[in-house]
């Protein structure tokens, strides 16, 4: 019998701020946070307003930890409030050196099947790339053709019964692919059989010390209806 440990949380999200402290990919702009003006009101108190009341602009996929739904790629709109009504999962840690194809570094479906060959049980699978470097957690992507996810590794996940990937890469397939997104439909199985319930979540960050295995996920998204959200996923350890 294992028991979750509760008060020993680990967060895997990276905050959402402004500027460029933040992960950034797919040319996407920085996070504005700029406080509320009209008329005499101004939403910041150390300009003299009575509180402070910022207005946010930003988008989910290139701005930081984030949830998405198969609303990503449908033509039909699903949201990600819709699709995510469960947030507590079983969950497995991998970490995974990508493999280089010329000057593409490709996850494949031999690795993962080496790491973890038996998803029987795992809701959640969590894939730590190696090396780890701290510099994850402002990594400026856009332009650079990050690693990703070879399309046969996330359709193995889908046979596998894995509802839920959590990366710390920007994306699961290839930055410049012709928008094919091939991983992507692998995975929600869309047009075919759409999985509804089955999400991606990208640019995560796993420290270090965190240790391959089994843990218990809780996955926190905005009630955003649309495509992705920001996200908190939190992993618990299990002890005996």
């Amino acid at each position: 019998m294992q028991k979750v440990q509760w008060d020993a949380p680990i967060d895997l999200s990276l905050p959402l701020q402004r500027g460029h402290d933040n992960p950034n990919a797919f040319y996407i702009a920085d996070p504005q946070m700029e406080p509320f003006r009209m008329g005499g009101f101004v939403g910041k108190v150390a300009e003299g307003g009575p509180c402070n009341v910022e207005q946010i602009s930003f988008s989910p996929h290139g701005n930081g930890t984030h949830t998405e739904c198969v609303g990503h790629i449908s033509t039909e709109r699903i949201t990600i409030n819709q699709c995510l009504t469960r947030f507590h999962f079983s969950a497995r840690l991998i970490s995974v050196t990508p493999e280089q194809h010329g000057s593409d570094g490709i996850i494949t479906a031999a690795q993962l099947q080496a790491c973890s060959s038996d998803l029987s049980g795992v809701e959640a699978l969590v894939v730590r790339t190696l090396p780890n470097s701290l510099q994850k957690r402002s990594q400026r992507y856009s332009g650079s053709n990050p690693a990703y996810f070879e399309s046969a590794a996330l359709h193995w996940l889908q046979q596998q019964g894995v509802l839920h990937l959590l990366t710390d890469l920007p994306s699961v397939d290839r930055e410049e692919d012709g928008g094919v997104l091939s991983a992507h439909h692998a995975f929600w199985q869309y047009p075919q059989q759409p999985r509804l319930e089955a999400t991606i979540t990208e640019l995560i960050f796993v420290p270090d010390a965190v240790a391959d295995g089994d843990y218990v996920l809780n996955l926190m998204i905005a009630a955003f209806e649309s495509d992705a959200s920001p996200s908190k996923p939190v992993l618990y350890p299990l002890k005996k």
